[in-house]
């Protein structure tokens, strides 16, 4: 599984890369903090809403969660449903 470390994110962020954040948290999750431009769905929404991200399946698509453990969960089964680059923030919104 590919990871970024919240250092580099944060570096690659303020030099204006556009990347894809997905939020697999729960709403009052997000609502108390989250990264600007992010996208949330909820770990357990997220085999129903595949949609909703699906013209990023070929892109890197960096995961968040509140420490790195459901953005794992999520980048394996991104995996496994043939998106090319999952990225785990590691350490989640607690390295944030």
């Amino acid at each position: 599984m590919l990871e970024i470390t919240t250092t580099h994110l944060k570096e690659r962020l303020a030099a204006g890369e556009q990347l894809v954040l997905l939020d697999v948290r729960q709403p009052e999750e997000y609502a108390a903090g989250h990264i600007p431009g992010s996208v949330l769905i909820p770990l357990g929404e997220l085999p129903g809403r595949l949609a909703e991200i699906e013209q990023h399946r070929a892109a890197e698509i960096i995961v968040i969660c509140r420490s790195g453990n459901r953005s794992g969960q999520a980048c394996m089964f991104l995996e496994m449903q043939g998106f090319a680059h999952p990225t785990n923030m590691r350490g989640g919104m607690l390295a944030w």
